[in-house]
């Protein structure tokens, strides 16, 4: 019997020597932490102004108008941050989605093109980690 549990024990230990395994765990507590941080702080702005990151044309078609679309777009970049810790596989394609229509704000905007830039880096990294979390996640 403990030839079966030796032989889990080494199989996990050797899993997390992998480099794959690493990146997934990287991207995991990346994709965990940072939409939830980033979604708080849609409501303290201690960051930045995040309303000037809204597309005007976007703002005039909210009802609830530009700063309640960011405040819905916290508590968003919030759920989801938690669900890529509860599952991963689900969650990381849907930030990945979402980066994608920030770019799409951005762009439509004609500034803040390094943002954009930058966010198509997540959304990438997004989707690797919906790749990885196949193999590795929940």
């Amino acid at each position: 019997m403990s030839t079966i549990a030796d032989s889990i024990v080494q199989n996990v230990a050797a899993d997390r020597r992998r480099p794959a395994w690493q990146a997934y765990q990287i991207l995991y507590l990346g994709f965990t932490v940072a939409p939830i941080l980033a979604g708080l702080d849609k409501f303290f702005n201690l960051l930045c102004n995040w309303d000037q990151y809204l597309a005007p044309w976007i703002a005039r078609l909210s009802p609830i108008g530009g700063h309640g679309l960011m405040l819905v777009a916290g508590v968003i970049e919030i759920a989801a941050g938690v669900l890529v810790a509860v599952k991963p596989k689900i969650a990381a394609p849907i930030v990945g989605a979402w980066l994608s229509l920030i770019i799409v704000n951005l762009v439509t905007m004609g500034s803040y093109l390094d943002v954009a830039l930058r966010d198509l880096g997540l959304a990438l990294a997004a989707f690797a980690l919906w790749r990885l979390s196949i193999e590795f996640g929940k």
